[in-house]
Parts: C-alpha cells; sequence; structure tokens
C-alpha cells in the first residue's frame, strides 16, 4: 500500500478530500484576515482598503489601472476605496508625467505605518504556520496556490515577484 502522504497519492484525491482542502481554504483565509480586520475596522476600512493598501506597498507610482488589473474590482468600487484612502491622508496621487491622465499612487508616512500594522499581522501567522508546517510545507504550499492561479493572475503575481522585496 502506497504512502498516504507521498506525491503519488496526490494526483487521485477523492472528492471528499478535495472538500476538505476546499473547507482548510475557508477557515485558514478566515484566520488571515481576522487581525487586519480588526486593525481595519477601528479606522470603519475594510479588505478593499487592505488590499489597494498593500499593493500600493508593493509597487510604489503604480497607476490606477494597474491596480484595476491587479484586485479585479470596478472602477467605482477602487475610486470609492481610493476617494477614503486618498481624504485621510494614507496614500498620495500623482498626475503621470509622460501621460497627464494617468495616476500614480504612493503611501504616505501614515499608510506605510498602517500596511506595516497590517502585514506584521498577517506576517506572525504566516511565520507561526510556515515553522509548524516545515520547509516542504512551505514550498509545497506555495505551489499549489501558484497552481490555482489562472495566466493572467499567475503572470501579474510573477512579475510583482521579479519586482523586488
Amino acid at each position: 500500500m502506497a504512502d498516504p502522504t507521498s506525491g503519488e497519492n496526490l494526483l487521485y484525491l477523492t472528492d471528499e478530500q478535495l472538500r476538505q482542502g476546499i473547507e482548510a481554504m475557508f477557515f485558514a483565509y478566515r484566520g488571515f484576515t481576522a487581525d487586519p480586520d480588526r486593525i481595519l475596522s477601528d479606522l470603519a476600512y475594510g479588505r478593499a482598503h487592505h488590499r489597494a493598501v498593500h499593493f500600493i506597498n508593493r509597487a510604489p507610482g503604480t497607476t490606477v489601472n494597474n491596480l484595476l488589473a491587479i484586485l479585479g474590482v470596478t472602477k467605482q468600487s477602487l475610486n470609492r476605496v481610493l476617494r477614503s484612502l486618498i481624504e485621510d491622508g494614507l496614500v498620495q496621487s500623482r498626475v503621470g508625467s509622460s501621460d497627464k491622465r494617468e495616476r500614480h499612487l504612493y503611501l504616505t508616512d501614515a499608510g506605510r505605518a498602517l500596511e506595516q500594522r497590517l502585514s506584521d499581522a498577517q506576517r506572525a501567522r504566516m511565520r507561526t504556520a510556515y515553522r509548524a508546517a516545515g520547509p516542504q510545507a512551505v514550498a509545497g504550499f506555495r505551489q499549489v496556490l501558484e497552481a490555482m492561479m489562472d495566466a493572467d493572475m499567475r503572470r501579474r503575481y510573477l512579475a510583482l515577484k521579479e519586482s523586488g522585496s
């Protein structure tokens, strides 16, 4: 009988095993977002604000159109989020130097401080989980996540990964 933890058996997952994986992702996501959600609720912000702040931090000067593509939200929804972040002094919008129609986004010092608080909470949770799971599980988990991305999202993810830090 084959070892149930071998990669060979992973090719033949039952519907029940897949359901368990789906449910584990749902509950893990709840845990992953719980700490930032508490921080955001004090500011009357939601997860869309968190995602915007995260990706603006990852790519300072990113355009609104690029952020729209990464987040996969409507322009109206993103504008509502950006308006509140700009009004609250967390994000700065600058007109493009080569194309005046473009708006480039940057975090202010206050925006970077908020991003740091949110990321610190998530890094602590991930660090604990990664340590408990071990290096092989970490690499396997990342492989699974990357394999779940559609081609466009994987391309954007890899571009972010290659852009540095």
